[in-house]
């Protein structure tokens, strides 16, 4: 009937199993097979099946909700991650709230303070919280970071191999002296960067000098472009995406041109990446698929109950680094180095 919602047999049916195994497939997916359970919900998201999350909450004493904690939630580098968070919990019926830290470790511990007492489980992108802190909380709630191991376990983005790739790059159009805009302090991610390029750089014969630390924003680029113009380098590789359009807005002041006097990288390749003029180089990673890879292992830690003395993976999920791969978009903010004097 026309405005009918699915039920759970509609999917059960469409998915060609009993009601009960589609039952567990949205709820407990661990207790069925990898592929059942796909498809099962494969079968909800056709019909557009949500369960009842009071229901759910009754029976089993969670909110269906999931925090997704992030340190800028202005930053377009997380709008593939929440769109690949929300889609994959959608599936199951559960929600997420959005919590922004602005870059403050202090912020972040009382948000996984407020966390642990009104949802299911968080995901946290690019935390700053110190090692050993994140390891305290992801005994005390089932958690999973994004580009940020805890105890060898996460989902993590390989941009210190991108950023190796983009110093290839720049190297094999002539540039022996090129900078690295580095990002916050607190940033695990940055400083795998820094320890990947220095080989690299002395394998390629190449001069790399590191500037910052940097705000992850545009804003900060001025002074990122004004240290690198006196450092003397060819070319930049920042952070991110935020920080290279800053980069660029202040070399365009100094009438500076980009990349016949410097050449720019950046990291991301986010929405307007493509749209500046020259197009921005930049290391591209798979967002939204860090965001379904951690949502699938967050519901996988909530169905299963941690034992008492539950380090990170006593869950009965193995812990494991899910490294996802990163590439080089080449586009017009990279040339041949300048002669230098």
């Amino acid at each position: 009937m026309p405005g009918t919602r699915p039920t759970l047999r509609d999917v059960a049916d469409a998915a060609g199993v009993a009601v009960s195994t589609a039952s567990r497939a949205l709820t407990r997916p661990g207790r069925i097979t990898e592929d059942t359970a796909a498809r099962v919900r494969a079968a909800a998201e056709e019909l557009g099946y949500v369960p009842s999350a009071s229901g759910r909450a009754l029976s089993s004493g969670r909110t269906g909700t999931v925090a997704l904690v992030l340190p800028d939630v202005t930053n377009p580098f997380f709008f593939g991650i929440v769109r690949g968070v929300q889609s994959r919990l959608r599936v199951d019926g559960y929600t997420h709230v959005l919590v922004d830290t602005e870059e403050s470790v202090p912020a972040e511990e009382r948000a996984l303070r407020m966390i642990r007492s009104s949802a299911d489980g968080a995901i946290l992108a690019a935390p700053r919280l110190e090692d050993s802190t994140l390891a305290r909380w992801a005994r005390d709630m089932p958690l999973v970071t994004i580009n940020r191991p805890v105890d060898g376990d996460g989902i993590v983005l390989d941009t210190p191999g991108g950023a190796v790739q983009a110093l290839e790059h720049l190297a094999s159009l002539g540039h022996r002296r090129v900078a690295y805009a580095s990002g916050p302090r607190t940033s695990w991610s940055d400083r795998h960067r820094r320890a990947a390029l220095r080989p690299a750089a002395r394998r390629l014969g190449v001069e790399l000098v590191v500037l910052g630390p940097y705000a992850p924003q545009r804003e900060a680029g001025a002074a990122a472009a004004d240290a690198a113009c006196g450092a003397g380098v060819t070319g930049v590789l920042a952070f991110n995406d935020l920080l290279a359009f800053g980069i660029l807005d202040r070399l365009t002041a100094r009438g500076l041109d980009v990349p016949g006097d410097l050449s720019v990288v950046g990291c991301d390749d986010v929405f307007g990446a493509d749209l500046v003029r020259p197009g921005l180089t930049t290391v591209a990673a798979p967002l939204e698929r860090a965001g379904q890879r951690a949502a699938d292992l967050l519901l996988a830690r909530i169905d299963r109950p941690r034992r008492l003395d539950g380090r990170a993976g006593d869950d009965g999920i193995p812990p494991t680094v899910d490294l996802l791969p990163t590439h080089l978009v080449v586009r017009g903010t990279t040339g041949p180095a300048r002669a230098t004097s």
